[in-house]
């Protein structure tokens, strides 16, 4: 009995190698090879050899208060948090339908008693018996000679590590919305500032203004315009309070903790937040992006599922067998002569399930086509935001040097305007006209650079970059 156990066992290894699994090919990339190019495009971009996906988080924010607030989301945030825990769920889910290609091997025990009443005993007198039994067995066992528990198998493998890509992409996405909302909160902050400083400039000249009002100098025009230009920018001072109050709430929700009191003070909006992002090639987006890696997963777990779907046509072969002791009275269980075996192979094969089988293949196969059809997609997405992010690099930074250039000019027709109005050769319109242009000018560069920065996290996003862990040189990290 012991031999043919073993012999069955062998076979059925040697057989399990059957797969019905079709060969695998990567579908072609439906991109260009390069990135873009043209007026919005840096010259060279596409050159660079190293990828974005290397340049840890640590390395790629300056701003020692921005790091802090990242490493504070990543330990404790509940979405990053639940997509670890998927991770280890489909890791079991897997373990799960391995354990189906190895036998199932249990030990059991039983026994029983029974008394008979003389009305339904042969001899017409009560008796008892009873049975008592000690087996080892296998119990229903399949032998996977067509490959569909390797199959299912290899597709719980596939899922397992599409899962895993599934929690990088989540930990790239929270590193770059940290950074996003920190970012809008300095930006905030820095037009809050700018916009208490200009409240001061406005009464200043409304003080002026009623002064020269009272002894004749003004009139009532220009004194009714600067007390317009104060209260305007109250309008501003409420407004930038309430979202500095309120992007401060939402980086909070993001990080899932509050922000630590020893938080260090942090950088200028105008200091080197950032480090360069190297774009890399486009071929890069497919060995490094995740979201692209779990997409080609899933299209691996698609195509895995097509074989469990083709060997189900085939003959279902299992084993069910055990050996142990039968006896009717415990003191005799182990005595000799009192073994015992069971043998009982079965074999299922389908004949007639009106289609169900032709029809789970074909889904199957339409399966597969949709999962092809999204990893494609997810390179299309992927490329256009790349070419999106180099193509704001370029013109955010122009846009950020003219405005800077503006403001310059700003300032010196606001210098103008102020002298002139107070030797009176301008009204005081001209004044408010300057320095309302000069406030608009400085509230649009503060949000020039802070686009520019977003620009640049963002590309950092879309080209891998973000959960690759310091000290670690391998992606699986």
């Amino acid at each position: 009995m012991r031999h043919s156990l073993l012999s069955l066992a062998i076979a059925a290894t040697l057989l399990g190698g059957c797969s019905m699994i079709p060969d695998y090919q990567r579908p072609e990339a439906p991109v260009a090879t390069n990135w873009p190019e043209g007026e919005a495009y840096s010259q060279g971009a596409a050159q660079v050899d190293t990828a974005a996906a290397e340049l840890d988080w640590r390395e790629f924010f300056h701003d020692p208060a921005l790091r802090q607030v990242v490493e504070l989301a990543l330990a404790n945030n509940r979405d990053l948090r639940v997509a670890a825990l998927n991770v280890e769920a489909y890791r079991s889910l897997y373990r799960i339908q391995r354990a189906d290609l190895f036998p199932s091997v249990s030990a059991d025990g039983g026994a029983t008693r029974q008394r008979l009443p003389g009305s339904l005993s042969s001899s017409g007198e009560a008796t008892t018996s009873g049975q008592y039994s000690a087996t080892l067995g296998v119990n229903a066992w399949e032998l996977d000679f067509f490959g569909r528990l390797r199959s299912l198998s290899q597709e719980a493998l596939e899922q397992y590590f599409a899962t895993e890509q599934a929690r990088r992409s989540t930990q790239i996405s929270l590193v770059a919305a940290v950074a996003t909302a920190y970012l809008d909160w300095q930006a905030d902050q820095a037009l809050l500032q700018l916009t208490r400083d200009t409240l001061k400039t406005y009464e200043e000249s409304y003080a002026l203004t009623q002064r020269s009002f009272d002894v004749g100098v003004a009139d009532a025009l220009s004194l009714s315009q600067a007390r317009t230009a104060v209260e305007s920018a109250q309008v501003s001072l409420a407004q930038y309070s309430r979202l500095v109050a309120q992007d401060r709430n939402a980086l909070i929700q993001l990080l899932g903790t509050g922000l630590p009191e020893n938080l260090p003070r942090g950088m200028h909006l105008d200091d080197d937040l950032l480090a360069e992002v190297p774009a890399g090639l486009p071929s890069d987006l497919l060995q490094r992006r995740p979201d692209v890696l779990q997409a080609e997963h899933q299209l691996k777990a698609a195509n895995a599922n097509i074989g469990a779907a083709r060997a189900a046509f085939f003959p279902s072969v299992s084993l069910t067998a055990n050996a142990g002791s039968l006896s009717d009275e415990l003191s005799g269980l182990f005595d000799a002569g009192s073994g015992s075996w069971l043998f009982q192979p079965s074999i299922s094969l389908p004949i007639f399930n009106a289609g169900r089988l032709k029809a789970n293949l074909e889904y199957s196969e339409l399966q597969k086509d949709i999962q092809v059809a999204n990893y494609e997609k997810a390179i299309q997405v992927a490329f256009q935001e790349v070419a999106d992010g180099l193509a704001a690099r370029t013109t955010y930074q122009q846009q950020l040097d003219a405005q800077r250039a503006l403001v310059k000019t700003t300032e010196e027709y606001y210098g103008f305007a102020e002298r002139r109005y107070r030797t009176g050769v301008d009204s005081y319109l001209t004044l408010l006209d300057a320095q309302r242009q000069l406030f608009s000018a400085r509230q649009q560069l503060i949000g020039d650079r802070l686009n520019q920065l977003a620009s640049e996290v963002n590309l950092y996003k879309a080209l891998g970059g973000g959960w690759k862990e310091q000290g670690d040189g391998s992606p699986e990290a």
